[in-house]
């Protein structure tokens, strides 16, 4: 029922009761009650409020107010009927889940009559049977459906109520119905109504939509027409554009290819000579390098020698000057003199020197005119003389007399005795051969190029010897074409008409580079020639430029043209493509490999074809260098075979043999090899020698051939030639022989198979190592080695081994032992263990057979006992623990038995437990206690182990006391103890192996039940960003009410006495340094309450840490300053580079440990409001990587008030009664991290004018990594800091900027917090700011500026100043009204001359008549520093006379403010005198017309008077005393110019004074005169005379004369009359 209850609320029913009840038919629902007040109000309003405000027509506005109408009331007046519907709807559904339910509460209740039925029966039956355990059963089950029954009954009772209460509802909701029939009428014609204004609307708006729709065909029509022609016209023009397109994408690809091909030829050409500079280079630096180290090297070697040199010669010296000393003379004279005399005899040899080169020059220049005149008076010999030697001959002739003793000097000094030079004897030459052509190096003996006689130094030769020079071999071999220098010449020549005859080859703008021809095959090579054979090869020349081509054969090399013949017919022009045949003829000569190429010379350049000679060789080798026969019995043979390849094209003889076995092979071959090596001309040659060697005797004679091959083996090269080995023969073994073939010839390109035999006579491994030797001596010696092993024993045991691994004590282990025969009969086996290990190890069965050619198997038992190491103490290593067993195995009829060892490690099982025993001390039933326990594992082997029957108040972790230990290891387990009740607890925890071996832990404690509780023992804070707080709250609950400790547990110390019932205080104990704040910390709590206390984690970074990093930061500072300024001062002076950094290295190594402890109480002097710190903390908070913290806290606990307690007297806390609150913090890095201005969380806008802006803009970033919503804390709305673009989101990574304002209202310093709030934590900002007032005074007094009088034409300055009072830079501007904007709007108004002098507010006076400002002021702008002052000059130039020149000047702050408004005034005049005084007579603006005081016409012929009205009121007193007399002044003033005047002075005088004195007046003075620049004061008074009307006023005049550079009269009325006293 509590659903059915929630779907029909009480409340709800009982509005609905209320609804029937009441008398006038009226809905009381709240609802109801609002829709009657919205109808109303709504009926009461003008209906036009609901029409649009913009209409069109009469007719439109009619109908629009019409459908509003009927909408609104189609859709407000129904409401009622539509409320009621739904509640009759959900009655309606209700009631029908109501009468289900009490269908299904019926059934129940049936069917638990049932049950009970039955279950009756059941009873009756089971007491029949006096089965009293089922009977009783049977009851409770009866009693337990007896309870439903009685709960379904008042289910179904409250079911039942709640229908009929749901009916009588649901019946007064039918008579509301009826109630609202009429509203429902209404609504019905209202609908309809509204629905005939819909379709009228319809209709016009579809009358209004055919209209549009017919205009929108017939533009669309058109559109169509006109977008058919336009796309006609576009199609045409889009054909000529591709078209055109396309002709010039053919254009352009064409020149793109030649573009590209020529980028990639020089890129290519440039990546080449980048390649090949960057080699050179690095072959540079590299020699570069090797020459720097051995010139250090080598310099140091002679700095070296020279300081040994200069101490030698110091001694000297020093040794020198005490014998002379010592005998007397002057040392200083005599070292003097040696030194002269030294340096006389260096410049002697210098100029030797010097001579001597110049005569070697002399010489030289002079040897070789003469052998160039020589060489060019010289006949060409046609025919070589026959009988005449060769350079050949001469040189081996020279040699030979060199080796019997005879000079150089002793050779022929004519040509006559030159051809008398007969051969040297047989011996004589061998000897020559065997010491100088054998031993010599052939690169370095260039017979053509060197003369054999020139001596060593040049130009020594004497002028007989200069005919006997030996000639060259050019003279002998020279060619028809003439000497070398005619050669050379030549040749430039043909190169000029080479160059001449090549050119370029430029197609369609494609120069043609690269190989002009083709050659087909690309390598002309003559493999495996034989010497007096012809070989013939064609190559095609392919034509490959771009255009005709021709070709022409140049020749081949030099070295070939012996040997190679070409024939080649130049086809003529060849096109592109085309191809020509070149036949080439190769005639060996010589037995020798040759390289080299034909050249051509085509069109476009040389180029050539590559050609190769190779003569037959022998390439042999071996299939396999190890041949391996296994295991075989004694007795047996078994044969492999080798296989000896040859790939070349030479054959030869070969022979297998034993690699120490020594062999002598034919040496004849060997002359044969050397002359291979040599030209074809010296074959006849060496032919001599080797016949020679022939006919010598076997004795004490060596061939001449074993010289050069001892030469290259002392040289360290190997030799072929020698072929006898010198090392004694050792004795081998002949079980692997070789068989029947062991030498012979091998073919070209052939192989051979050699066996190799196998006949085990001895057991063992048997290796045997052979070699395979050639009669030719290219070919190196091959080794290979075979390998066998022999076995004799027909039983035997495959392994020989048996390793059982680590056996533990008393443990069981088996193993098998299998034994093979490869004895063709039975045998029969007998078992046994050595006598020491028969009570440790058992082999069964102890005897069996085992049959022909098979196997069998036996059982080996292993059972160690602790008795093993006394029992076996030879065979067991108590150290290691290492057994080692011997095992036989005895065969009958066999005299040797069959062994083998069994191996194992013996290991113990013990686990030790440490401590043994464990005190856990006192302990509250609200916390756990752990301790931490090592388990040992003393054994050899992994064991698994568990603690057993733990009690309910003891855990071992981890995984519950269970696991495995690892050999020799040792694992920490914590023992959990919690106590469940205050007493002593005394238990026993057991561990059991694997094995099921136990160990015990002893252990004991005390429970306590403190007095006081905690809500929570354990809070988790969330990942808490630095600087931002979590907080957590939690209880501390009095629980204990009462003594009595049957009913409940009562809190007492173990088995001690209870605590007594009352207030009970608390204390919690913080950490020091720690980020945990908690209030109350201290408190009291009465029995049955609880206090609240809240415990707040703000992470922080610590203080020294951010010291520490400021303070890096600041030495790396002064590191970059100090390294700047040291390299400013490098740069101004670099040749004292080295010494200043030696200089600066010394002065760091001596200040560098007084600047760290100067800098040390710097870092600790860093306050945390300073600038580096700041930076240091923002930099250390962006790296950051978060911690995690664990706190626990202690809870100290007390008995008694501490409000009770006397003064500072403590309260007695138990310390067994102490509770523990642990914290988990977890610090992370904040999310959203200030990035500008070094990190700084506090945004300071400085000092701003009070009513300006201050703008500052922060930059946030969010480092984390997903995107977070931001949400920003609401600041004053009335104060002065404002954030002008919050955000709602910030991704990942993202990064935005706030801006702020700061615009105070006062001078005040302001200061707000503005947090930054994410789900992961809030920045928060502090806003700084200072309002200041800008103050500005003046220095003139009255804000009036006069200019006095000046003459027209001319100009005055003044000057005035302004000082800044702030403490801020002030911008200001200075404005003039008369060139203001609003001026003109002013001078549209009524003239200021019309109105009356109390409306005229017009500041600006007289201007000039040429439209420019009469008043100008310097400077306009500018900015005014604090505590500043500013000087402004003020012009004043008139351009006509006028007394009302007048201004105004403002000075505006910042744009903004008018701080000071100064009036400026002036008068003009045309003449240098002036008078100022008196009444005004006129007003003080100026007419647009200018009136003339009379007519001009007398004005000519008379002088004109300048009115002047002197207004004199005589105050009269009421008292008896008299009254001063009224007084005036007059000014007569010179105005000092420029201008030329013949005057200096003005002279004015004032007539008629007799007249004034006897009405009164006295004028003093009446007459002077006024310097230039200066003004005189004229005092007037007046006292009434006796017989003065005071009635009538007085009134008389005089006359006012000035005399300057003009004459001018003023007329002069004075009016004096009398006033009483207000």
């Amino acid at each position: 029922m509590e659903e059915s209850d929630s779907l029909f609320p009480e409340e709800e029913l009982l509005g609905n009761v209320l609804l029937v009840e009441d008398e006038k038919g009226e809905l009381e629902d709240p609802e109801f009650e609002v829709e009657a007040l919205r109808l109303e109000s709504e009926s009461a309003t003008d209906p036009q409020g609901c029409c649009p405000e913009n209409k069109q027509t009469a007719a439109a506005e009619k109908r629009k107010k019409t459908a509003m109408h009927c909408r609104g009331q189609a859709s407000h007046l129904p409401k009622e009927v539509i409320c009621l519907d739904k509640l009759r709807e959900e009655k309606v559904l209700f009631i029908q889940k109501t009468r289900a339910e009490l269908r299904a509460c019926r059934e129940r209740m049936g069917l638990i009559t049932q049950q009970q039925e039955s279950l009756a029966a059941e009873v009756a039956a089971e007491r029949t049977a006096n089965h009293t355990a089922a009977v009783g059963r049977l009851q409770a089950v009866s009693r337990r459906l007896c309870t439903e029954l009685e709960k379904e009954r008042d289910l179904h009772s409250k079911i039942l109520a709640t229908l009929k209460e749901s009916e009588n509802i649901m019946w007064h909701i039918e008579i509301q119905d009826g109630q609202l029939e009429g509203v429902r009428e209404s609504a019905r014609a209202q609908a309809e109504a509204a629905k005939s204004c819909f379709q009228m609307r319809a209709a016009e708006r579809l009358g209004k939509e055919k209209e549009t729709w017919g205009k929108a065909e017939r533009s669309r029509v058109l559109r169509v027409r006109r977008s058919a022609c336009l796309q006609k016209e576009q199609r045409l023009q889009h054909q000529k554009l591709v078209e055109d397109a396309r002709k010039s994408h053919r254009m352009a690809v064409k020149f793109l290819k030649a573009s590209l091909g020529r980028v990639q030829e020089r890129v290519k050409q440039q990546e080449m000579e980048s390649r090949e500079h960057l080699r050179r280079r690095m072959d540079a630096v590299l020699a570069l390098k090797k020459n720097i180290t051995a010139n250090r090297e080598t310099l140091r070697k002679f700095q070296a020698w020279g300081q040994v040199k200069a101490e030698l010669a110091e001694q000297k010296a020093q040794a020198e000057k005490e014998a002379i000393l010592a005998h007397g003379g002057d040392a200083f004279k005599h070292l003097f003199h040696q030194r002269r005399c030294q340096e006389l005899e260096a410049q002697k040899r210098t100029f030797e020197d010097k001579q001597t080169l110049r005569k070697h020059e002399i010489v030289r220049r002079i040897l070789k005119e003469e052998a160039e005149e020589n060489r060019k008076k010289k006949p060409l010999s046609p025919d070589k003389p026959a009988d005449r030697l060769t350079l050949r001959d001469r040189t081996w002739g020279y040699i030979a007399q060199v080796c019997q003793g005879k000079t150089a000097t002793a050779a022929p000094c004519s040509p006559a005795e030159n051809n008398s030079f007969t051969h040297p004897e047989k011996s004589q030459l061998l000897k020559c051969v065997s010491c100088e052509s054998v031993q010599g190096d052939p690169g370095n003996t260039n017979w053509e190029d060197q003369t054999l006689a020139e001596p060593e130094i040049s130009g020594l030769w004497n002028e007989s010897y200069k005919s006997c020079q030996v000639p060259g071999e050019d003279v002998d071999r020279k060619p028809v074409g003439g000497t070398k220098m005619e050669k050379d010449i030549l040749a430039r020549t043909v190169e000029r008409l080479r160059e001449g005859v090549i050119h370029k080859q430029v197609v369609s703008g494609r120069e043609f580079k690269g190989c002009p021809f083709n050659s087909k095959p690309k390598l002309l090579h003559f493999k495996d020639f034989d010497i007096g054979k012809v070989y013939k090869e064609k190559v095609t020349l392919v034509n490959a430029t771009y255009t005709i081509n021709y070709c022409k054969l140049v020749g081949v090399e030099q070295h070939l043209r012996d040997f190679i013949h070409i024939d080649f017919h130049p086809p003529g022009p060849m096109s592109a493509g085309m191809s020509c045949e070149v036949l080439v003829t190769f005639k060996p000569m010589i037995n020798k490999d040759l390289e080299g190429s034909v050249l051509f010379l085509a069109q476009t350049g040389r180029f050539s074809v590559p050609l190769k000679c190779s003569t037959k060789k022998c390439s042999l080798s071996l299939d396999k260098e190890l041949i391996d026969f296994g295991s075989y019995v004694v007795g047996e043979t078994v044969s492999r075979v080798i296989t000896l390849t040859n790939v070349g094209a030479l054959g030869t003889t070969f022979k297998f043999l034993p690699a120490s076995e020594a062999f002598d092979m034919d040496t004849s071959p060997s002359v044969r090899k050397i002359s291979s090596t040599l030209t074809y001309d010296d074959r006849s040659f060496y032919e001599k020698i080797s016949s020679f060697s022939e006919q010598q005797p076997d004795g004490n004679g060596s061939s001449p051939v074993d010289m050069p091959s001892q030469r290259l083996q002392d040289e360290g090269h190997p030799t072929e030639s020698a072929t006898t080995m010198t090392m004694p023969p050792n004795e081998e073994s002949t079980e692997i022989s070789l068989g029947k073939i062991t030498e012979g010839e091998i073919g070209p390109f052939s192989s051979i198979k050699v066996p190799i035999v196998f006949s085990p006579v001895i057991p063992g491994a048997i290796q045997t190592r052979f070699k395979v030797m050639f009669k030719n001596q290219q070919c190196p010696t091959l080794y290979f080695r075979a390998i066998g092993v022999a076995v004799d024993v027909p039983v035997w045991v495959p392994r020989s081994s048996v390793d059982l691994k680590i056996c533990m004590y008393d443990r069981l282990y088996q193993d098998s032992i299998i034994i093979h025969s490869r004895s063709k009969a039975a045998l029969r086996l007998k078992l046994e263990v050595c006598k020491e290990l028969r009570a440790h190890m058992e082999l069964l069965p102890k005897m069996g057979y085992i049959r022909a050619l098979s196997s069998y198997s036996a059982q080996l038992k292993f059972l160690p006992r602790h008795s093993l190491p006394e029992d076996a103490r030879k065979y067991f290593d108590k150290e290691s623990g290492v057994l080692e067993a011997p095992m036989t195995i005895w065969v009958a009829d066999q005299i040797r038995p069959v062994g083998f060892t069994v191996h194992a490690v013996i290991t113990t099982s013990d686990l030790e437990l440490s401590p043994s025993e464990v005190d856990f001390g006192y302990c509250t039933t609200y916390e756990a206690i752990r301790t931490r326990v090592s388990l040992c594992n003393r054994s050899l082997l992994p064991q698994e182990f568990g603690f057993i029957r733990l009690p309910k108040f003891v855990d071992i972790q981890p995984n519950d006391g269970f696991g495995t230990i690892l050999p020799l290891d040792t694992l920490e387990l914590d023992v959990i103890f919690q106590p469940t009740k205050a007493k002593v607890y005394s238990f026993t925890l057991t561990c059991k192996s694997e094995i099921n071996r136990c160990f015990k832990l002893t252990c004991r404690a005390v429970g306590v039940h403190p007095p006081l509780e905690l809500s929570h023992y354990q809070i988790k804070f969330a990942a808490t960003s630095l600087y931002n707080t979590s907080l957590a709250t939690l209880y501390v609950i009095n629980s204990h009410l009462s003594m009595n400790s049957l009913t409940h547990s009562v809190p007492r110390v173990g088995s001690e006495d209870t605590c007594p019932v009352g207030p009970t205080s608390f204390q919690f104990l913080l950490p020091p340094d720690s980020p945990i704040t908690i209030y109350p910390s201290v408190g009291t709590v009465l029995p049955g309450k609880r206090c609240l206390v809240q415990v707040a984690f703000r992470p922080v970074l610590p203080s020294e840490l951010i010291r520490q990093q400021a303070f890096q930061a600041l030495i790396k500072d002064k590191e970059i300053k100090s390294f700047r300024k040291d390299m400013a001062t490098q740069r101004k002076d670099p040749k004292g580079q080295s010494l200043s950094v030696l200089r600066l290295q010394n002065q760091d190594r001596l200040f560098q440990a007084p600047t760290s402890h100067s800098l040390q109480p710097q870092s600790q002097d860093l306050k945390s409001s300073s600038d580096e710190y700041q930076v240091a903390q923002a930099t250390l908070v962006r790296s950051y990587q978060g911690k995690f913290d664990k706190f626990v806290v202690p809870c100290v606990v007390a008995s008694g008030d501490i409000q009770d307690r006397k003064g500072m007297e403590p309260l007695s806390f138990s310390p067994h009664n102490t509770l523990y609150l642990e914290l988990w913090c977890p610090a992370v890095a904040p999310s959203i991290i200030v990035t500008s201005d070094k990190g700084k969380t506090t945004c300071s806008f400085g000092d701003v004018a009070v009513g300006h802006r201050g703008i500052k803009k922060v930059s946030i970033q969010n480092i984390s990594h997903e995107d977070l919503d931001v949400e920003f804390s609401l600041l004053n709305p009335d104060g002065p800091f404002v954030l002008m673009n919050p955000i709602s989101k910030l991704p990942a990574g993202e990064t935005h900027i706030l801006t702020l304002t700061f615009c105070p209202r006062e001078s005040v310093m302001a200061q707000e917090a503005l947090d930054i709030m994410t789900k992961r934590g809030t920045l928060s900002l502090t806003l700084v700011g200072i309002g200041v007032a800008s103050m500005i005074t003046c220095s003139i007094e009255g804000h009036v500026l006069n200019m006095g009088y000046v003459i027209a034409g001319e100009s005055v300055s003044s000057s005035f100043k302004l000082q800044n009072k702030s403490s801020l830079p002030i911008k200001f501007s200075i404005q003039l009204d008369s060139v203001s904007s609003s001026r003109r709007e002013n001078q549209q108004q009524l003239p200021q001359l019309l109105a009356s002098p109390a409306q005229r507010t017009e500041v600006v006076g007289t201007q000039n008549h040429s439209g420019q400002s009469v008043f100008s002021v310097a400077p306009v702008r500018g900015i005014m520093r604090p505590g500043g002052a500013q000087a402004f000059t003020v012009t004043f130039s008139p351009d006509h006379e006028s007394l009302y020149f007048s201004d105004r000047l403002q000075v505006v702050l910042f744009e903004k403010k008018v701080s000071q408004q100064i009036l400026l005034k002036g008068a003009a005049c045309e003449h240098m005198m002036f008078v100022e005084g008196g009444d005004p007579l006129d007003v003080p603006v100026e007419s647009l017309t200018v009136i003339p005081a009379c007519d001009p016409e007398r004005r000519e012929g008379t002088e004109e008077l300048k009115p002047i009205l002197v207004t004199l009121d005589y105050i009269q007193l009421d008292t008896d005393t008299p009254a001063p007399p009224a007084t005036r002044e007059l000014h007569v003033g010179c105005i000092r110019t420029t201008q030329l005047s013949p005057k200096k002075t003005v002279e004015f005088s004032l007539d008629s004074v007799a007249s004034l004195q006897h009405q009164g007046f006295t004028v003093e003075p009446s007459r002077g005169f006024v310097e230039r620049g200066q003004t005189k004061t004229i005092s007037i008074s007046w006292m009434p005379p006796t017989d003065f009307d005071p009635d009538h006023p007085l009134m008389v005049s005089a006359l006012l004369q000035l005399k300057g550079d003009v004459k001018e009269t003023y007329k002069v009325f004075f009016i004096a009359q009398v006033v009483t006293s207000p």
